[in-house]
């Protein structure tokens, strides 16, 4: 803990909500013994299977499909919970409509940075910054079953055990402006302890102090 942050500057979240982030990172980062240890601290605490099965289909965005079918895999082993007939969590409609509401969700996560992020993800390439905002924004993170905040949560846990670490400068940022308050993101850092690099943390934490001003 940086000697600059304060005990009463730091919230640890529900146990419900901190089993879902660490098995977010062990998604990210873990072997798949790990994973099973994940989804035991899920099964463990209570975590409604629907949040962990949304955080599970978002985590392709991030860590891609093999670890994505990987982790759901260990999770209908160990958890026993089988998977819907069908998909009651889709959005309707087709690209349009995801794309609408996908501007709606990036600009909540990148709040007064939306326009910039646009700008720059286009000068990559036009079909990641369609892809980011339909895709991702839109057909994933705007599903319902996990709110925003927790799948922000689950992304910069997933950043830290990937070392991301300028994906997880914009993701602090988002928790942030989708409602999660300072202390309580330091103490969701705090307990990713044991999931991710001693080293990957010690860097999350140092950028969350920049991200929140503190001196």
């Amino acid at each position: 803990m940086s000697p600059s942050v304060r005990q009463h500057d730091i919230v640890r979240p529900d146990e419900t909500v901190v089993a879902l982030v660490r098995f977010a990172a062990r998604v990210a980062g873990g072997t798949e013994e790990a994973m099973r240890a994940g989804v035991a601290e899920c099964v463990a605490s209570g975590t409604p299977p629907t949040w962990v099965e949304e955080m599970l289909l978002q985590s392709y965005l991030f860590c891609g499909f093999p670890r994505a079918l990987n982790a759901t895999r260990e999770w209908r082993r160990s958890s026993g919970v089988v998977a819907p007939p069908t998909d009651t969590g889709a959005l309707g409609g087709g690209p349009v409509e995801w794309t609408a509401v996908g501007e709606v969700t990036c600009a909540i996560v990148y709040g007064d940075h939306y326009a910039k992020l646009r700008h720059n993800i286009v000068a990559l390439h036009p079909a990641l910054d369609g892809w980011m905002i339909s895709e991702g924004y839109g057909k994933i993170l705007s599903r319902p079953g996990l709110a925003l905040q927790h799948r922000e949560l689950c992304i910069v846990a997933a950043c830290v055990a990937g070392e991301q670490d300028r994906q997880l400068h914009s993701h602090l940022h988002g928790a942030l402006n989708a409602g999660v308050s300072a202390p309580e993101l330091r103490g969701m850092l705090l307990a990713l302890r044991g999931t991710v690099s001693a080293a990957a943390l010690e860097k999350a934490q140092l950028l969350l102090t920049r991200v929140t001003g503190k001196k």
